[in-house]
C-alpha cells in the first residue's frame, strides 16, 4: 500500500501533538504559542527584507498614518494581549478543540506564505508607510496578478487564522479593526499609485480586486 506525502505530514503532526501535549490540555493554549512563532517568522523576514528598499521620492506625512497605524496597533493588542479578554471580549465563538486550533494554526501559517512571498515579488518597491520610490515600478506579477494588495490579504488571513486559535471575540473584533486600517491604507496607496502610473494603474485596478481576486 502506497503511503502519500500527505500521510507522512498528518503523522508527524500527530506525533508531535502527542509528545508535547502533556504541557498543556487546552488546545488553545497548545497551538497560540505555535501561531506566535508563525507570525515571529514573518516580523524577523520583513525586518531583514526591509534593509533593501529604493529610495523615497513621495511620502505621505507622519500625522497622516495614524489611521491606519492605530487600528493595526489596537488590533493586535486585542489579539496577542492574553488580559484583554474582558467582559464579552472573552465571550468565545468557536469551540475550543484541536480540529479548530489546527486548522487556525493552518490559516496562519498560509497568511504568512502569501503575504512573504507577495513581499518577495514587490521587491524594493515597498514601503512600510504609503509612499512612491525612485524608479518605481508597477509590480504585475505573482499575486499582483489578480490582487493589488495581497500582503494585506496574507495578514488578513493570518489574523483570522490565529483568531480561531484563541476562539473569542476579541480576536474577531481585532480582525475587524485591522481590516478596516488596512483598507484606509491600501485607499491612500491606490490615490499615489493613480497620480504616478495614470492610465497603467486604472487598466490594472479594472482586471484585479483590492484583498481578493476579481470575479
Amino acid at each position: 500500500m502506497s503511503v502519500s506525502w500527505m500521510d507522512v505530514i498528518a503523522g508527524a503532526l500527530k506525533f508531535l501533538v502527542r509528545m508535547f501535549w502533556h504541557r498543556s490540555s487546552v488546545p488553545s493554549e497548545f497551538f497560540f504559542p505555535i501561531a506566535c512563532d508563525i507570525w515571529t517568522v514573518l516580523c524577523l523576514y520583513w525586518i531583514l527584507s526591509a534593509l533593501r528598499t529604493k529610495p523615497v521620492k513621495s511620502r505621505e506625512s507622519l500625522g497622516q498614518r495614524v489611521n491606519y497605524v492605530l487600528p493595526l496597533a489596537l488590533g493586535l493588542t486585542l489579539l496577542f494581549n492574553s488580559r484583554a479578554h474582558y467582559s464579552w471580549l472573552g465571550m468565545r465563538f468557536a469551540p475550543d478543540t484541536i480540529a479548530v486550533a489546527v486548522t487556525g494554526v493552518v490559516l496562519t501559517a498560509a497568511g504568512v506564505a502569501l503575504a512573504m512571498w507577495s513581499r518577495l515579488v514587490l521587491g524594493e518597491n515597498w514601503s512600510a508607510a504609503v509612499s512612491i520610490r525612485k524608479d518605481h515600478e508597477l509590480i504585475r506579477m505573482g499575486p499582483y496578478r489578480i490582487m493589488r494588495h495581497p500582503i494585506y490579504t496574507g495578514m488578513l488571513l493570518s489574523l483570522l487564522g490565529t483568531a480561531l486559535v484563541v476562539g473569542e471575540v476579541r480576536g474577531l473584533l481585532a480582525l475587524v479593526i485591522v481590516g478596516l486600517g488596512f483598507y484606509v491604507k491600501a485607499c491612500k496607496e491606490e490615490a499615489f499609485l493613480a497620480r504616478e502610473f495614470g492610465a497603467g494603474f486604472e487598466a490594472h485596478a479594472k482586471h484585479t480586486g483590492m484583498f481578493l481576486p476579481r470575479v
